[in-house]
């Protein structure tokens, strides 16, 4: 994918692939990656130490690409290597790279329940 090629929020060929097109299994994952993110999501605090919310950035972006919301985990990638770095950025910085994560969080948590709903919608199809 070319540099200025925006990355999709949520990648469902990539989902697809890692689920080997099983509708279950999808749905199993899109259901997982929501509860991940509940959880983790509240980790994402800039007043809190880098380290904490640096790690919650990278367990979002492991779950993120298990479902292809690339969006999400490139601004995981970015938040969790500056709360890593040598030196913690300042609280404005944090704040900045942790909206960012949290708006994508927003946008793909959007995508993956329209995509659970037409998974499953799908499957009652083909099932009658």
């Amino acid at each position: 994918m070319p540099a200025d090629t925006p990355l999709p929020v949520l990648d469902l060929d990539h989902l697809a692939a890692m689920t080997g097109n099983d509708t279950a299994l999808s749905l199993e994952v899109i259901g997982i990656f929501r509860e991940q993110a509940q959880l983790w999501s509240r980790l994402l605090d800039p007043m809190s130490e880098a380290r904490q919310w640096a790690d919650a950035a990278h367990t979002l972006k492991g779950a993120s690409l298990s479902i292809g919301a690339l969006k999400l985990a490139a601004a995981c990638e970015r938040a969790e290597k500056a709360g890593r770095g040598e030196t913690a950025p300042s609280k404005a910085h944090a704040s900045v790279l942790l909206s960012d994560v949290k708006e994508a969080l927003g946008e793909t948590l959007e995508a993956a329940a329209r995509a659970a709903y037409d998974l499953a919608s799908a499957a009652r199809r083909s099932a009658s």
